[in-house]
Order: C-alpha cells, then sequence, then structure tokens
C-alpha cells in the first residue's frame, strides 16, 4: 500500500495535538453536542487495501458529503439534461448565499452549494416515488452497506434551524426551478444531510469516482466514465464552496466537505481518503482535515497535479 500507512500514522500524530482554531457547527443544534476532539481517518485504494487510524469508525453527520450522493442519482436518472437546472461554475460565496440567485435567475452556480443541492433533491423528487427510502436505499446499495442510516435526530434539529435553506427554496421556487411541494423538497435535503456515516464507510461508499472498473451490489456501473469525469470536475472547482481554489491549491484532489467536519479526498485511479474533525474554520470547512490532507498530498506526492 505504497507507504501511506506510515505517512497518515505521521502526520495524524503530529497534528493530533495541535491547537484547533476551529469552532464546531452550532447552527446546527445537534452538531453542538458532538465531541469536538474527535479526529479520524481512513484511506482505501482502488484494489481494496485500506487504513484507518484515530475515531475512523465512529459515525458522523456527512451533512453537505451528501451532495455527491444526491447529485451522482440525479445525474443516472437525468443525464445531461440536469445542467439546465444547475449549473458548473464556481460560486466563490458562502455555501448558504442568496445574493447569486437573483443575477443568475434561480440557477445555482453549482450542486455542491446549498441551493443547487436542493435543486437536484427537486429533481430527485420528480424521480423517485419514496425519496427518502429510495435514495437510503441507493447508498446501500452503492456501499454494500445494508446498515446506513439517516440520524433522525440530525434531521429534525436540522428542519428546526435551516431558516436560511427555507428561504433558498422559496426564492428558487419563485423563478420556476423548484417543481415540487417546497416543504417535501426541504424534508428530503435535511434528511440526506443528515445521513451518518464512519470515515471507513465514506472512503469506500466513494470509490466509484476512484475506480474506473467500479460496479455497486447488484453489479453495475455507478456512472460512467465521462460522467464520474464531470463530477471529479465540478469537485475539484466547487467542492469547499468559497474556499475551493485554496483546496486545490493546497490539496490538489477533488474533493468534497461538510459541515459535520468530514471531508472527502478523491484521487482517480489510486484511491479514496477520509478525514474526520469538527472544528470548522471561517468557511465551514474541517481546519484539522484541510491541514491533514495537505501535508498528506505534499508527503505522498499524490497531487493530481
Amino acid at each position: 500500500m505504497k507507504n501511506y500507512q506510515k505517512i497518515i500514522t505521521k502526520i495524524y500524530n503530529d497534528l493530533k495535538n495541535i491547537d484547533d482554531t476551529g469552532k464546531i457547527a452550532n447552527y446546527i443544534p445537534e452538531l453542538a453536542n458532538v465531541d469536538d476532539t474527535n479526529f479520524g481517518i481512513h484511506i482505501t485504494t482502488i484494489d481494496r487495501n485500506f487504513f484507518g487510524i484515530g475515531d475512523s469508525k465512529k459515525k458522523f453527520s456527512i451533512q453537505s458529503i451528501s451532495k455527491i450522493l444526491t447529485l451522482t442519482l440525479a445525474y443516472q436518472l437525468e443525464g445531461e439534461k440536469l445542467w439546465k437546472r444547475v449549473d458548473v461554475e464556481p460560486s466563490g460565496n458562502p455555501f448558504n448565499s442568496l445574493l447569486q440567485l437573483e443575477s443568475d435567475l434561480g440557477i445555482p452556480r453549482n450542486p455542491f452549494i446549498n441551493a443547487g443541492a436542493i435543486v437536484v433533491c427537486d429533481v430527485l423528487i420528480s424521480h423517485l416515488k419514496n425519496p427518502k427510502e429510495d435514495f437510503l436505499n441507493f447508498c446501500r446499495i452503492l456501499s454494500k452497506n445494508p446498515d446506513l442510516n439517516y440520524s433522525e435526530k440530525v434531521a429534525q434539529s436540522e428542519k428546526s434551524s435551516g431558516y436560511r435553506n427555507i428561504a433558498l427554496c422559496n426564492f428558487i421556487k419563485s423563478f420556476g426551478n423548484i417543481k415540487n411541494d417546497i416543504d417535501v423538497v426541504l424534508d428530503f435535503y435535511f434528511y440526506t444531510c443528515a445521513l451518518e456515516m464512519t470515515c471507513k464507510e465514506v472512503s469506500e461508499i466513494f470509490l466509484f469516482l476512484a475506480d474506473d472498473n467500479f460496479t455497486n451490489q447488484e453489479g453495475n456501473r455507478v456512472l460512467t466514465m465521462s460522467q464520474a469525469k464531470r463530477i471529479n470536475a465540478i469537485l475539484l472547482t466547487c467542492g469547499f464552496y468559497d474556499e475551493s481554489g485554496e483546496f486545490a491549491f493546497r490539496v490538489g484532489l477533488p474533493g468534497k466537505s461538510g459541515v459535520g467536519g468530514g471531508i472527502v479526498a478523491i484521487h482517480p485511479d489510486e484511491f479514496c481518503i477520509t478525514v474526520w474533525s469538527p472544528k470548522l474554520n471561517k468557511k465551514g470547512n474541517s481546519y484539522k482535515g484541510m491541514l491533514f490532507l495537505e501535508q498528506f498530498t505534499t508527503e505522498t506526492e499524490s497531487s493530481i497535479f
């Protein structure tokens, strides 16, 4: 497994007890209850070698990392038509910004900001009979893990505090880019963000973006190679909100963060690595996670550039 294990262990030990200046995402009340000293890493290579350290087997709320999964299913179902409803450009604004939607006439800049993910959820609701159950089943088949589930507590906590997301959904609806009932769309969106996984599970579920030969539990390809290439491209340019350029510059991999403190990074044809540390920097990305991945790609020379 190259020297990944040795390098991951060294960086983990170096960073474990540093002064973490980040802050936990306490605007979602349930996330404020998480122990902010958690720190876990797990890597899975395309030939299924793996290594985990720290809190890599503890469940956490993956939050916006789930936007890759909703996008993947919507892309499967809609094909290229999807890009008429949501764009593929970096936003350069915070993940919950309302400002751009006005000038862009209700078409979100990309599927990884909240507005874009809400539109993707609306697309899925138009296709799925039981959206929450069907999406969860898609994730279970993809991960070959029948125990995958939502956190009911986190979903309800997001519902009770998600005023900005409610505003975004209403605003997009006013431009005609939300087709279904707003309450149904938001309920589905909050549940998708409340998916709970471990670092190990996250690093395994996204192997389809690293491994050209990946098939799900039913033996089917998840996306065409062309589609996987496109999702990786959007991850590289848009996966970290208004810190995406910084992540590409410092880490050099397609990836996605979530305000639960998780980050997944993908090296096509090589591996998928997940880091979890709940304290976030000012842009909403894991403080320790960003530091770890920068050092990891530097020491392993595994940036895509």
